[in-house]
């Protein structure tokens, strides 16, 4: 489990970039093929995109451990979509990310949102659908990778909180 959840600090950025590689590295493997991980992971920008977030008003909020290291995150953009939602793989399976999803439910609705949305991967679907989402469709989709199209699939959901 966490030891806290805490809002996102500059100094995260870097361990959220690396934290999000090694999820979908390692724990998407378990629905997707090495050809749809790697095209994935090749969309997620680096520490920037963090910093970028926060700076014009998206809610991250950080699981962190004993130490203080980031184990988890939820990034929630002001219109209420929930952009992305990663565990470290150490982490994965240990109800982190429901805390997590409950959290940004609370920001959410202090800011007024009336409902929350996201695109959920396969793997994530069922911590959605645990956590109150509806899957509205299944998405299927193609990203051009090291010259390739590679066909994958999510899902839309939602939740609405009034």
């Amino acid at each position: 489990m966490t030891d806290g959840i805490r809002h996102f600090r500059t100094d995260d950025a870097a361990a959220l970039a690396a934290l999000t590689m090694a999820a979908i590295r390692k724990v998407g493997t378990r629905a997707y093929t090495p050809e749809q991980v790697a095209a994935w992971a090749a969309r997620h920008p680096g520490p920037d995109r963090f910093i970028a977030s926060a700076a014009k008003g998206d809610a991250i909020l950080v699981a962190v451990d004993a130490n203080d290291t980031p184990i988890a995150y939820v990034l929630t953009e002001t219109g209420g979509h929930l952009d992305m939602l990663y565990c470290h793989p150490d982490h994965t399976g240990n109800g982190v990310a429901g805390v997590l999803l409950a959290a940004a439910e609370k920001v959410a609705r202090k800011s007024g949102v009336a409902y929350l949305f996201t695109e959920a991967s396969e793997l994530a679907r069922p911590v959605f659908e645990r956590a109150g989402y509806s899957v509205l469709h299944r998405r299927d989709f193609i990203i051009v990778h090291a010259g390739a199209d590679v066909a994958i699939h999510n899902y839309a959901m939602e939740k609405r909180l009034r």
